[in-house]
C-alpha cells in the first residue's frame, strides 16, 4: 500500500512542479502544500472512485473548519416559518416540487424584480454582435471574436455598453 501511494505523491509533485514554474512557486511551497494535502486527506484515494482520502475516511482527519457562524434555533424556526408561509418547503412524494409550485394559489404570489428593458436588451444584444461578444454556432464554445481574431481586431466596445456592464455586474468577455 507505501508504493501506490508515493507513487502518486511523486507524480502529483511532479505535476505540481510543471506547473509552478507558471505559478511562481517554489520547490519548497509545493512540497508544503503536497504536505499538506496529505496531512487533510485532499489527496486522490488509490482507487478508481475518484473520491479523496477524507471522503473515504472521515474519521481520520480533522473535521473542516465551519466558513458561517451557526444558527441560532430561534432563526432557524423564523427561516422555517418563513419557507412555511411563502410555499418553499418541498412537497411530500418523489416530485422535487415545492408547495408553491404545485398550488400556486394557495400562497403569496413571488415580486417580480425589475430587470432591464426590452430596449436595453436589444441594444446590449447589438452591441455583443457589433463586438462579437455572442457565441459561436457549433460545439467549440466560442465567441466569434475568439473563433474569428482578426475580423474583430479594431473593434473596440461603446462606452455605453461598458457603462451598461459595470452596472449590472455583468463584464464582457
Amino acid at each position: 500500500m507505501y508504493r501506490p501511494r508515493a507513487t502518486l505523491a511523486l507524480v502529483v509533485l511532479a505535476g505540481s512542479f510543471a506547473v509552478s514554474a507558471h505559478a511562481g512557486l517554489t520547490r519548497e511551497q509545493v512540497k508544503a502544500e503536497l504536505a499538506e494535502a496529505i496531512r487533510t486527506g485532499n489527496m486522490p484515494a488509490n482507487d478508481e472512485s475518484g473520491l479523496t482520502d477524507r471522503q473515504l475516511h472521515p474519521g481520520r482527519y480533522p473535521a473542516a473548519q465551519a466558513t458561517a457562524a451557526p444558527l441560532t434555533r430561534a432563526q432557524v424556526l423564523a427561516q422555517f416559518q418563513e419557507a412555511r408561509r411563502t410555499g418553499d418547503l418541498y412537497a411530500a412524494g418523489d416530485s422535487g416540487l415545492r408547495l408553491n409550485e404545485l398550488n400556486p394559489q394557495a400562497y403569496p404570489a413571488k415580486v417580480a424584480v425589475a430587470g432591464r428593458t426590452r430596449a436595453e436588451v436589444q441594444a446590449e444584444l447589438r452591441e455583443a454582435v457589433r463586438t462579437g461578444n455572442i457565441m459561436a454556432g457549433g460545439e467549440a464554445g466560442l465567441l466569434l471574436k475568439d473563433m474569428y481574431p482578426q475580423r474583430y481586431a479594431n473593434v473596440t466596445p461603446s462606452e455605453d455598453s461598458m457603462q451598461a456592464s459595470s452596472q449590472n455586474g455583468a463584464t464582457m468577455r
